[in-house]
Order: C-alpha cells, then structure tokens, then sequence
C-alpha cells in the first residue's frame, strides 16, 4: 500500500483511480497530474517506482487537499455566517444554500416528514383503536 496526502491507497487499484480517492482530486484533475508526469493510466499502484510515487506527491503538494482543503471549506461557511448573509443563515439552519426548493424536496437536508396539524381520517381512527384497545 501506498501512502500518497495522507491516504493509504491499495496496490491493486490503478493509478488514476486511486488519485480520486484522495479528497479534492477528482477525475479531471487525475488525468492532468498523469498526463503531466507521463504516468500511464493502465499502471498499478503497486508497479510505481519511489521517484514516480515522489512527483505524484510533490505535484499534489501544490493543490489543496484532505485537511487543508476541508479547513478551507469551513472557514468560508463561517466567513458567511459571521457577517449574516443568506448563504451563512441558510448554512446554519441546515437547509439547502444555493436556490432549490424546500417544499417539497430537500428531505435529505430537512430530515423525516413530521405531521404537526391535520390528521387523515384513518389515521386518526387507528390511534382511536390503539389507545380502546389498551385499556381493557
């Protein structure tokens, strides 16, 4: 295994592959550090000599990743919530910052759907049943 930004990469996985498991490195960005270095895409992690696994690094070392990045991530969500902007309240509340509609979707933001008001007929004769029920 290798150890490239902090990150164990398996030797079986090839080498572009493995450059996108490492956080802020996407597939664009893996092709041109390859294309860069003259890596071929069809080497294994296992198959790289000490020096390739060295350029790889130094070139990854230019480009903000793992901590850094996620440091810089969230100094700027504070940035936004400190000086009260919309993006920074909405960043808070745990709601979708970037336009899209909260009425009906955003479940996976806004959690599970709680019924506060009205209850459907055989909702409400069910819980009527249960509690009849119990108290024999």
């Amino acid at each position: 295994m290798a150890r490239i930004a902090g990150v164990e990469l398996q030797d079986n996985w090839k080498v572009d592959y493995a450059l996108t498991r490492i956080s802020g490195v996407g597939w664009p960005l893996s092709k041109k550090i390859m294309g860069s270095l003259k890596i071929s895409s069809e080497k294994r992690i296992k198959d790289l000599a000490g020096e390739e696994i060295s350029k790889i690094t130094s070139k990854l070392d230019e480009i903000s990743t793992e901590g850094e990045l996620s440091r810089i991530v969230r100094s700027n969500i504070s940035r936004l919530q400190a000086i009260g902007s919309y993006r920074g309240t909405r960043h808070q509340k745990g709601l979708p910052s970037r336009g899209q509609r909260t009425k009906s979707n955003a479940r996976t933001k806004r959690g599970k759907r709680k019924t506060i008001g009205a209850f459907k007929k055989e909702a409400l004769a069910r819980t009527k049943t249960t509690k009849s029920g119990g108290d024999k």
